[in-house]
């Protein structure tokens, strides 16, 4: 007698962002993980207490001002995305999620990328570099949707 179940394995998510409103934003879709094999990675150590029931992993703060900086993060992410190995990266930006979207593709992860909020005259640039890379990019403001490419489905906060 066979049996007919399907069990579905959770899928394994990175979820990445730069520190401060960036991680707040992320944080605010974590009941969309509920389930799922989630791995969140930031710059600031103790926001691991924010997903204590979470795997957390952290990771270098970096800007375009810091080119050295953006080397090591760079690095750090690819290092991420090679030993967690992600069937989806998900990013509310800044320079992290950028790399995780543009190397998270090299790997075959699904990527979604979620603008900032506080973006509400244009895409980040971050945002119009995910562009290339990503699955899905989201905005949070309806005007800054483009057909075909930037969709908006209402905000995060």
């Amino acid at each position: 007698m066979s049996t007919n179940s399907t069990t579905t394995k959770p899928a394994k998510i990175l979820a990445i962002a730069s520190r401060g409103g960036h991680w707040i934003q992320l944080l605010r879709l974590r009941e969309a993980f509920e389930g799922q094999d989630v791995t969140f990675a930031t710059s600031v150590p103790e926001y691991a207490a924010m997903v204590p029931d979470q795997k957390f992993r952290v990771i270098t703060e970096a800007s375009r001002k810091s080119k050295f900086r953006l080397m090591v993060l760079a690095l750090q992410v690819l290092w991420l995305l090679i030993t967690i190995r992600p069937d989806v990266v998900i990013s509310t930006g800044a320079a992290p999620g950028y790399f995780a979207v543009m190397m998270g593709r090299w790997i075959g992860a699904r990527t979604l990328w979620i603008d900032s909020i506080a973006n509400a005259e244009e895409m980040s640039m971050s945002g119009k570099l995910a562009l290339r890379h990503a699955n899905a990019v989201l905005t949070q403001w309806s005007h800054l949707s483009q057909e075909g490419t930037v969709q908006y489905h209402g905000a995060v906060i």
